[in-house]
């Protein structure tokens, strides 16, 4: 997780250079094609299959969305707290099945690896202020279903969207840590979440398999605050968590 930024970085180029190639190779052959004067189909049968199956490689940035408590007005110490999103990533397998001809029913279970931050803002006896930063880590066992309405193929090219919904939990929660033995308090969420993923994206027919690019983001609906009355707890109503997800697939 971020407590290893040469993991991120290492997959950030992967991912980057796995497009880079795919990308420059469908590039060619469309190059090779218009040269030629023939029109090449990659995969002419792909559709015809009722099941795939793939994996997807993902970078995420999450963040919360954050309701204050109504009768908390900031006037003692505390002045503001503010979101810092924080880079993670996903490791996930892919079950596609058709439904129909351009509907696609998905199940993707993984995990995914995700940090949030809260910057709180405090002043000081002094008159100076205090900025103190509370990162939480979790690490996701994602279960998933999504539908997939993808538009018809044009050559070795389609365009589609994504909705869904998602059941997590987490792996690494800290729900049972007590905080009262705790110097430091920490912020402390629910094992679970469930939330709504919503996206776009494209598909890339290739000579041996499907590539693809995706963008979406997950919304929770669940406060997945535990409420301790702790000074970084104490002013929020409710946190739900916020992501934004970056992924290819490969399907074959």
């Amino acid at each position: 997780m971020t407590d290893n930024p040469l993991k991120l970085k290492y997959i950030r180029y992967v991912i980057l250079f796995l497009s880079v190639v795919v990308l420059c190779s469908e590039m060619h052959a469309q190059r090779r094609s218009q040269s030629g004067g023939v029109s090449m189909k990659n995969l002419p049968t792909f559709d015809y299959k009722k099941v795939h199956f793939g994996f997807l490689l993902s970078m995420n940035k999450s963040d919360f969305q954050i309701n204050y408590r109504p009768d908390f007005t900031f006037q003692d110490s505390l002045l503001s707290i503010e979101n810092v999103p924080q880079s993670g990533f996903n490791l996930a397998l892919l079950a596609s099945w058709d439904i129909q001809k351009n509907i696609r029913l998905r199940f993707i279970p993984g995990l995914s690896f995700q940090d949030r931050g809260l910057n709180y803002r405090f002043l000081d006896p002094e008159g100076t202020t205090t900025t103190l930063f509370r990162r939480t880590e979790s690490v996701y066992l994602d279960i998933p279903l999504v539908l997939k309405l993808r538009t018809n193929r044009i050559r070795n090219f389609a365009a589609y969207a994504l909705i869904g919904g998602k059941y997590s939990i987490d792996m690494q929660s800290q729900k049972d840590v007590d905080n009262q033995a705790e110097v430091d308090k920490i912020i402390k969420l629910q094992k679970t979440d469930y939330s709504m993923d919503a996206g776009a994206g494209v598909d890339f027919f290739l000579p041996y398999f499907k590539f693809g690019l995706e963008l979406k983001t997950a919304i929770g609906f669940k406060n997945v605050l535990i409420q301790e009355e702790t000074q970084y707890s104490s002013p929020i109503e409710s946190l739900r968590t916020r992501t934004v997800i970056f992924s290819i697939l490969f399907e074959g």
